[in-house]
């Protein structure tokens, strides 16, 4: 226990300090100012009383409270939050907005002290809370609202774990220390205003000045945490504690507590290697569980493997905003339409990236707009998500006739490979079945991997096939790699150091890819945080900004297909997948 609280006090401390709490900080300095000022009395309007006489000195707890109040709502929020919501019928994003709220009203309180007091009043008949302080620990409940999306992936795992009911006490331990840890840098800016507040003449003597500067400050970062225009700044940043957080969220401690949130039905899915050309045998689909509402089912009623069973089965994992997804359904389609009536039943499990795709109405909406007759169900908490042990958007999942998945392929692109399998499966089920030509050829869709292009590359251990430089791909290792000179047709190399691992690679400084491509269209599948520059002898540079979980990030749109090289230069940090061209 002791190890687990070091180990969830340890990753909170590099998140506390990492750029997302930036936009946190002038709020917790202003905030910390807002408290008594020592040595004299000081009225609501903020003004100082030349000719009172100095009181007693006391200590200011306002601070304290601020954390005590994040800590709380922090822990709280991240791993009932979707349980709280649900059970009182509120949006996804209702937490937000209320720390939204609570802000606002906070800065105008600082600007118009009486409407402060008049927000602070009905906590005054609270235990142990003194008027001077009362608003400190519902700011802090505020502002933990907030804060919780600047989690790390620690934090991350933990709040799949709480959306999907495996909450212990472990779990609990985890998440406040992580909590503390991550709210600890806070209290040092919180005192710092607390400090100057009471220490330096300047703001004593000008206290109804900064009260004011404090509320529009707050009311100011509100407004632009609410347009997310606070984003453009973290961004911009390099993330400096992404390698730590990492480390941790490695740590086999950590791992062994948040195990069931894997998904312990479907162990035997790490037997099928995602994207392989040959069908494998990986064990017993595991069954649909957790989901909130059906579409295109009759009555609405769930759809389930046992129920499928004489079926092949297609199980897509994907978001509705996701364009990556957007981009594969026009296949889905195209095979729900040849091979339904000849025993293909696709079921769509909708796993929400983002808080507005839990909609009910909006995921409808997306379905009539993509014109999907395929059952589809609601993922909300990724309680199907993570039986299924998955880690993107779009993922399939091939299910034989028997309910045995054969098949996983994750991201874009061998869709007519995805289709061959579909086929044989069919035959294998029912041998004398009559199967229509390929459809794939004739989807009208953003074709990724098409004839005459090159082919997808990846560029983790487990699947790469055409690196073609110096260096060895040794998984779990960081490893210094050198460009080829001369890259040869439809290869790539790395250079300087790479952390290789099975499913991607992570730069460290100064790491770059060369790329030698046919093709109109060049993406790359690339997650984390930075950016990524492409250079074409012959073009300007382009700069490609990266930004949270695996996408496909386009590099090249040219109207016809070309062969060229392409060197690419990344900041640390970025796990990058694959290539795709079009």
């Amino acid at each position: 226990m002791i190890t687990l609280a070091f180990i969830g006090l340890v990753g909170g401390l590099i998140t506390g300090v990492s750029p997302c709490v930036l936009p946190m900080l002038p709020i917790i300095f202003f905030a910390g100012t807002a408290g008594k000022t020592e040595g004299r009395a000081v009225p609501a309007d903020g003004r100082v009383l030349v000719d009172e006489p100095t009181v007693k000195k006391a200590r200011d707890f306002r601070p304290l409270k601020i954390i005590a109040g994040i800590v709380v709502s922090f822990s709280l929020f991240t791993l009932t939050g979707s349980v709280i919501l649900s059970a009182l019928g509120l949006p996804d994003d209702f937490l937000r907005w209320g720390g939204l709220v609570i802000l606002t009203l906070v800065g105008l309180g600082l600007i118009f002290p009486a409407l402060g007091h008049w927000i602070e009043k009905p906590f005054y008949r609270l235990p142990k809370i003194n008027k001077n302080n009362s608003g400190a620990f519902v700011l802090g409940l505020g502002l933990g609202t907030l804060y919780v999306p600047c989690a790390g992936p620690v934090l991350a795992a933990i709040t799949v774990a709480g959306a999907t009911g495996n909450v212990g006490w472990r779990t609990v331990v985890l998440t406040v220390s992580f909590a503390v840890g991550a709210a600890l840098p806070l209290l040092i800016f919180a005192s710092a205003g607390s400090r100057i507040s009471q220490r330096v003449k300047a703001y004593r003597d000008h206290a109804r000045g900064f009260r004011i500067g404090g509320g529009v400050v707050m009311i100011l970062l509100a407004v632009a945490l609410a347009f997310n225009i606070t984003d453009v700044i973290q961004r911009s940043l390099p993330s400096y504690t992404s390698g730590l957080e990492k480390k941790v969220a490695e740590n086999k401690t950590v791992q062994g507590v948040l195990a069931p949130a894997l998904g312990q039905g479907g162990q035997d899915l790490a037997k099928c290697t995602p994207g392989a050309a040959d069908l494998a045998s990986c064990g017993a689909a595991p069954e649909f569980t957790g989901t909130q509402k059906w579409f295109n089912t009759p009555g609405g009623k769930p759809a389930t493997i046992g129920g499928l069973k004489g079926k092949v089965v297609l199980v897509d994992f994907w978001a509705y905003s996701c364009i990556n997804c957007q981009r594969a359904t026009p296949h889905l389609l195209a095979w729900d339409k040849a091979y339904r009536s000849l025993g293909l039943e696709i079921v769509g499990i909708h796993s929400p990236e983002f808080a507005f795709e839990k909609s009910a109405g909006n995921l409808e909406s997306a379905i009539r707009k993509e014109r999907i007759g395929y059952p589809v169900g609601q993922d909300n908490n990724l309680a199907t998500w993570t039986q299924y042990r998955n880690q993107y958007w779009p993922a399939k999942y091939l299910v034989d006739a028997g309910g045995t998945v054969r098949s996983i392929k994750f991201g874009e692109g061998g869709y007519g490979q995805t289709e061959d399998q579909i086929r044989q499966l069919l035959k294998d089920a029912n041998p004398g079945v009559q199967l229509p030509a390929p459809v794939d050829g004739t989807v009208k869709a953003d074709s990724i991997g098409g004839a005459g292009t090159t082919p997808e590359t990846y560029l983790a251990y487990s699947r790469s096939t055409n690196l073609r430089g110096t260096g060895k791909l040794t998984p779990g290792k960081t490893v210094a790699f050198g460009l080829n000179p001369a890259q040869p047709d439809d290869t790539y190399s790395l250079g300087a150091d790479w952390t290789v691992g099975t499913q991607s690679v992570t730069s460290t400084t100064g790491s770059q890819a060369r790329l030698n491509y046919n093709a109109a269209k060049v993406y790359h599948v690339l997650s984390g945080q930075g950016t990524v520059t492409v250079s074409i002898p012959g073009e300007p540079d382009k700069t490609i900004k990266v930004s949270g979980t695996p996408n496909a990030y386009q590099l090249v749109d040219n109207p016809t297909q070309q062969r060229k090289t392409m060197t690419l230069t990344y900041t640390p940090n970025i796990s990058a997948f694959t290539f795709s061209f079009g």
